[in-house]
């Protein structure tokens, strides 16, 4: 009695956590998987790789439905997310085979999981501080010698990117909304922010979707929890976008980026 008791009590907390994170990722655009994994692995001591194949799928089944309302307005960069996925797919499979090959051996890779988690963190949050001054100097015409070298070199560092991306995201959950986002904004300053956020959604969903399914194969995807943090995060997401259209900007993002330094701050000690 008292083992389903608390069985019960658990499940509650996975899916008001589920409801947590989704209202945040709809009040504020963020990844889920900047704030869920490190939620699991601190808040509830869930094993970090089992955090991290657990985030991927919940975080490919979460952004899936954005993309149809995105294409279905021409806001998604095909081109780019092509780019992206030509460098971040074969990272991806790459790091899947080396967390295998860790595995097979024996060996314990958790503490490089939260450190990758850490710098993926920290990176998230300099980002979400820094977004709107970089955007502004990317189109300042001062800085037309930048613009020049980014013209010539946008290509293969959109490939670039996409390989740092698919390895942090397999290996951390963290990377592929804000990360993917912050270089788009860079590579890309004319592109609408609302192409910025459906181009990265439209590479996210895969490159979780792939890593997520290279966790499954590894067993390290926890499917109740999976389930119940779906629960909780859908109704979520629903009333924290309806929500965020109300809260500045200006207010939330110093916010959430504070709390994120100090989570990857957290993790790296």
């Amino acid at each position: 009695m008292f083992l389903q008791h608390f069985f019960m009590e658990q499940q509650f907390l996975f899916i008001l956590s589920g409801f947590a994170v989704g209202f945040v990722v709809g009040l504020t655009g963020v990844g889920g998987g900047s704030l869920m994994t490190p939620l699991l692995v601190l808040g509830f001591g869930i094993k970090p790789v089992i955090a991290v194949g657990t985030d991927l799928l919940y975080a490919a089944i979460t952004k899936s439905g954005g993309i149809f309302i995105h294409n279905a307005k021409g806001n998604v960069q095909w081109k780019i997310v092509g780019l992206l996925s030509f460098g971040s797919i074969p990272s991806s499979l790459t790091a899947l085979v080396f967390l295998n090959r860790l595995d097979s051996a024996g060996i314990n890779y958790d503490e490089m999981i939260m450190h990758t988690l850490s710098f993926a963190l920290i990176l998230t949050a300099i980002f979400l501080l820094s977004r709107n001054r970089l955007h502004k100097i990317m189109i300042n015409p001062r800085f037309e010698s930048l613009k020049s070298l980014n013209q010539k070199l946008k290509t293969p560092v959109t490939i670039l990117s996409g390989v740092l991306i698919g390895a942090l995201v397999t290996i951390s959950s963290v990377g592929a909304g804000v990360i993917g986002a912050a270089a788009l904004f860079i590579l890309y300053p004319r592109m609408k922010i609302i192409q910025i956020a459906a181009t990265d959604l439209a590479h996210a969903v895969p490159i979780t979707a792939i890593a997520g399914l290279g966790h499954a194969h590894l067993g390290t995807v926890n499917y109740v929890l999976l389930g119940t943090m779906l629960i909780g995060s859908l109704p979520g997401i629903y009333l924290g976008s309806h929500v965020g259209s109300i809260l500045p900007e200006k207010i939330m993002c110093p916010l959430l980026a504070s709390m994120l330094f100090a989570i990857g701050i957290k993790l790296a000690l």
